[in-house]
């Protein structure tokens, strides 16, 4: 097999995250294809070959899988959000639950118990934020606010109807994308770094219903952003909304990232905050704050951490990687102390606040990063609960926790490839994996989370 070659083959495996292992027969080798899914003949491009393996670009699906359905959303395909709406959901979950497991059975050292997977309450519009992008639909065509097309660093796909999302932000969407339309004014391009609308975010509480909403632009031009403000609390007052608008904000945004980057916000209506409530607890949410984007599935999630944590009577417990709280605040009520260490001082301040909200008087947060901020706790926790980001621990502050010799730590990750590799120096260091569970946060997409109990082995 060469680059540039065109192959057919049968798509046999899905592997973490999204790697379709296609089984080309007159090559007798495989070729890893993105956005498959299993039982398909497909069509695609070698584009890679490294040491003997291939990846390759899908052109066409030449057979479906019997798998398969047809996904209710109209974008699907083109945007590049979700992965597996053309699968029904009970297969979705079992694809995920084999590759996770398949996964953490590679990287124990011993027999665990697995829980298996727990599905998200709700399969549609579960998402209570979106990030959606300006831009073109194509090269110097109509101006486009949604998600980037798949495969595309450029093209923008317009998703007015979105379906991982509810009916108010796909009207917030339409109304906001009209509005730029009239104004004439241009996207902000990122490769000439000119131009001025550059994002919509929209944030929803799944049990107040309460609304935040925050348009994105550059200082390179000016719009009547009161107007458009106004057009969105109309659309309330006109009952288009089943939620209450809590607040309508404008950011600029003169970096040249093409990620939201707040270098200034103002309110053009409300407030810019609003209140979600998770297992009782009430949480105040900022535009940027982190939280989990699926409340109702958080809900699971953290049912499901708290289960592995168990006895918590008068133990100290640090949260690390705490984000705005909402794990320490969930054990504090039943633990003598916990401690939460976040690198966002913005979240570290809304977890100060949600505590106060919730009559917390046993939380304390510390700002900063884990790997620095630990030496200065001055406590010895019984517990350690960690919910990093993406990549994982660092391994010189997995060294440090490690140190602390706990009983218990439970593992929260995002990214099941990063607690796999992150295991290696745990049991290397005394600690083995007892329990491990998934649950389902994004449905119609590869990501899933993934709660490991890890246990000091006695000596």
């Amino acid at each position: 097999m060469k680059k540039g070659q065109i192959v057919e083959g049968i798509v046999e495996k899905i592997e973490f995250p999204n790697k379709g292992k296609v089984y080309v027969p007159e090559e007798e080798q495989y070729v890893i294809v993105k956005n498959t899914v299993p039982g398909q003949k497909v069509k695609c491009s070698v584009n890679k070959m490294r040491k003997g393996k291939a990846e390759g670009r899908l052109l066409e699906v030449t057979e479906k899988s019997s798998l398969e359905k047809d996904s209710l959303c109209p974008h699907f395909g083109q945007c590049g959000g979700c992965t597996y709406q053309n699968l029904p959901y009970e297969h979705q979950l079992k694809l995920k639950e084999q590759q996770v497991h398949e996964m953490l059975e590679k990287a124990a050292d011993h027999e665990f118990q697995w829980d298996g997977i727990f599905p998200s309450p709700v399969e549609e519009a579960y998402r209570n934020k979106m990030e959606f992008s300006f831009g073109d639909e194509y090269k110097d065509g109509p101006l486009a606010l949604g998600m980037h097309k798949r495969g595309s660093f450029h093209d923008i796909v317009n998703v007015g109807e979105c379906r991982i999302v509810d009916e108010d932000f796909r009207q917030i969407l339409s109304a906001t994308l009209e509005f730029a339309k009239e104004t004439g004014l241009p996207y902000y391009h990122r490769m000439r770094h000119i131009g001025f609308f550059r994002h919509l975010l929209v944030r929803k509480a799944a049990k107040t219903g309460e609304i935040l909403v925050d348009i994105v632009t550059t200082t390179q031009n000016q719009a009547d952003l009161e107007s458009w403000a106004n057009r969105l609390v109309e659309l309330e007052k006109q009952g288009c909304l089943k939620g209450k608008i809590a607040g309508i904000l404008h950011t600029s945004n003169d970096s040249l990232a093409d990620v939201v980057k707040d270098e200034g916000t103002e309110i053009l209506y409300g407030q810019d905050y609003f209140y979600e409530i998770l297992l009782g607890l009430k949480f105040k949410i900022t535009p940027f704050s982190f939280f989990q984007t699926n409340s109702l599935g958080a809900e699971v999630l953290y049912e499901a951490a708290r289960n592995y944590v168990g006895e918590t009577k008068d133990k100290v417990i640090f949260d690390l990687y705490s984000g705005t709280g909402t794990i320490a605040q969930i054990l504090a009520p039943v633990a003598k102390k916990v401690v939460g260490v976040e690198i966002v001082e913005e979240a570290v301040r809304a977890a100060r606040e949600n505590a106060a909200l919730n009559g917390l008087d046993n939380c304390s947060f510390w700002a900063g990063d884990v790997l620095k901020v630990i030496d200065e706790l001055g406590e010895v926790p019984d517990l350690i609960v960690l919910d990093p980001p993406r990549d994982g621990v660092h391994p010189k502050a997995l060294e440090k926790i490690i140190g602390f010799g706990v009983e218990r730590i439970v593992y929260i990750a995002c990214k099941p490839t990063s607690v796999a590799r992150d295991l290696e120096m745990l049991q290397g260091r005394g600690y083995q994996m007892e329990r491990a569970v998934c649950i389902d946060l994004f449905p119609g997409t590869y990501h899933v989370e993934t709660v490991v109990l890890m246990s000091k082995v006695k000596e």
